[in-house]
């Protein structure tokens, strides 16, 4: 395809896919995204005054937290249900801890008929594992600035 013929086809795909394409509806699709991703946090925000009031403070009191928040995102996730609310909620069930439990736990749950170790285990990381190799570095290169400071 020359130059020109290459424009004239990308402006008539363009063009299609405008009259074909609902629109977007941003305003709503921010709402929801705040609006779980806040109850998320507020859910969060519950278990930790409940874990302080019964008597846990500092790394042991945010460790549990977010202990509870992976296990109730994995379980949504096997159950079926954090499917759902990210299709209403978009980036507000992303963002949180449970999202990353999702990310993780959804592929394991897909790809468990090819077996537990090609199958859910190597899958399991598709999505989280750079996450995870970046949160390690990071955590490793602060590590070094801190100690040499």
């Amino acid at each position: 395809m020359t130059g020109k013929h290459r424009e004239n086809y990308n402006a008539n795909y363009l063009e299609y896919v405008k009259r074909h394409d609902p629109p977007t509806k941003h305003l709503r699709n921010c709402a929801a995204a705040f609006g779980v991703g806040g109850f998320i946090c507020a859910i969060g925000q519950f278990f930790r005054f409940m874990l302080e009031y019964a008597g846990l403070s500092g790394d042991m009191l945010s460790g549990t937290v977010s202990a509870i928040l992976i296990f109730i995102g994995c379980l949504l996730t096997g159950l079926g249900v954090y499917d759902r609310i990210g299709r209403h909620a978009g980036a507000g069930s992303i963002v949180p801890i449970t999202g990353f439990a999702n990310s993780v736990a959804s592929p394991a749950i897909e790809f468990k008929t090819e077996g537990y170790i090609y199958g859910m285990a190597a899958k399991m990381f598709t999505v989280a594992g750079a996450i995870i190799v970046f949160g390690v570095f990071s955590g490793v290169a602060v590590g070094l600035i801190y100690s040499f400071i």
